[in-house]
């Protein structure tokens, strides 16, 4: 898990970089700060979406490979960053929730998906009557890491079930960001986006076909 932890400071600087922008007090040097990561946001989103395009179009072994990436948690951020995700919300969670649950049970504890709703992931864990307090605080930050690696657009996690909220390791990439100026992504063809719920959670919309 270092690997996303460390993932998830950068990004934690990167929010903390943008949201200093509007802190610079001459104006046209501002407004050209946000136009310049405007035009980035723009020129990558656009190179994105057209490599998406080329490795799809290789068929049936393209696709295969544009979910591949999807699962990785370096590139999945940037693909729901700009709304190209070829999975939404919903479909990511219940894949790590299914992932995480032998470990869990390996553990003494179920964890099941009760629902997801504006971002938000309801889960019910259980554990046996040994089990400790400090595995039952490992099996929580468990199941929470697997969710924010999958879904870093997750706004938050809530656990039923368990006494006690054990601090969660990720923090998601909607909060991190929700202090960026403007931006807007060229919007290439729909292939391989995510739906448009999960596309309002990274908090940066892509803007309409220009």
């Amino acid at each position: 898990m270092s690997d996303n932890r460390d993932l998830q400071q950068r990004i934690q600087r990167i929010g903390t970089l943008v949201s200093e922008i509007e802190s610079i007090a001459d104006p046209s040097l501002r407004a050209s700060t946000r136009k310049l990561v405007q035009l980035l946001m723009e020129f990558h989103g656009a190179g994105l979406d057209r490599a998406l395009e080329i490795v799809a179009r290789t068929g049936g072994s393209g696709m295969e490979l544009i979910h591949e990436l999807g699962r990785d948690p370096l590139v999945s951020s940037l693909l729901l960053l700009y709304g190209l995700h070829p999975d939404d919300l919903p479909t990511r969670v219940t894949r790590a929730v299914a992932q995480v649950q032998t470990r869990v049970q390996r553990n003494g504890g179920q964890v099941e998906l009760l629902g997801i709703e504006n971002g938000v992931v309801r889960l019910h864990m259980s554990l046996t009557g040994h089990t400790c307090a400090s595995t039952a605080a490992s099996l929580h930050a468990t199941v929470e890491d697997a969710i924010y690696e999958a879904a870093p657009d997750v706004t938050s996690i809530i656990v039923e079930g368990l006494a006690g909220k054990p601090a969660g390791g990720f923090i998601s990439l909607d909060t991190l960001l929700e202090s960026r100026p403007p931006v807007s992504v060229i919007s290439g063809p729909t292939l391989g986006r995510a739906s448009s719920s999960a596309r309002g959670n990274t908090g940066l919309e892509p803007s309409r076909a220009v």
